[in-house]
């Protein structure tokens, strides 16, 4: 009973009931000034922040969250305007909560194809600070999504103990550095040299680097003194609810 109900999750995701909406937060390429991206993030209908959502999901509802989330994404972006440009849309997804990775995302390939997104244009975002259950089955969601067309980041890159044999096991397409490692660098020169040398090995290992949390000029100025192209945070957008936010002038 309680597989077919999870299934029943995975393939419709009507089993959440909570109301939630999408906000979008750019990436920007800081070579053109454009968005790369536009990660999706949960809020509550009227703006409210991701907690007010995220406190309500259980054991009992993550697969029809994770599900819901990610055709709420979609959709949204879509009616945002994401095609009127290249950038792609950012999900974070619940590794705990995909039972086999072939079935549950077959929803999310239906609602891109149902409204014209392709799927070359989605990355799926997992936090080094969720907890796994089994990484081989973490690895296998990963592979089966690089074989569909998806890139796969880590977020919270530098946040954790086992962030290098994550990255080691996984090869994710990206990694987000943690803002830890963001804040005040241009004044830290602890901070430099660790984001220099994950920048320089990102590079050998053809691994795109995205910096979030950034605040300031002088932030976005070191990290990409440090070879970090890929920028985001609060110093060039905050999110919007239901929309792109435009990009700060450089």
């Amino acid at each position: 009973m309680e597989m077919r109900k999870i299934c029943t999750g995975c393939r419709d995701g009507i089993d959440f009931e909570i109301p939630f909406a999408m906000a979008f937060q750019p990436i920007v390429d800081t070579t053109t000034g454009l968005p790369f991206a536009y990660e999706a993030l949960i809020r509550g209908t009227a703006g409210e922040g991701a907690y007010s959502v995220l406190s309500q999901v259980t054991e009992a509802n993550r697969y029809s969250f994770d599900q819901a989330c990610r055709v709420k994404a979609i959709e949204t972006a879509m009616a945002a305007g994401i095609m009127a440009g290249d950038a792609r849309l950012s999900i974070n997804f619940l590794p705990n909560a995909v039972y086999s990775p072939l079935a549950c995302i077959q929803l999310t390939m239906r609602t891109a194809q149902s409204v014209g997104l392709p799927i070359d244009r989605l990355i799926f975002e997992f936090t080094e600070n969720e907890q796994m259950g089994s990484p081989e089955h973490v690895a296998s969601i990963i592979d089966t999504y690089k074989q569909i067309g998806f890139a796969v980041a880590i977020d919270d890159f530098g946040s954790g103990h086992s962030g290098l044999d994550r990255f080691v096991r996984f090869a994710p397409d990206e990694i987000k550095l943690d803002m830890a490692l963001v804040r005040d660098i241009d004044t830290d020169p602890r901070r430099r040299a660790i984001v220099r040398s994950i920048a320089a090995m990102c590079r050998e290992l053809d691994t795109l680097v995205i910096a979030e949390g950034i605040e300031t000029e002088a932030e976005a100025a070191a990290l990409i003194e440090l070879g970090v192209r890929y920028h985001q945070g609060y110093w060039y957008a905050r999110p919007a609810l239901e929309a792109l936010p435009s990009i700060r002038a450089a």
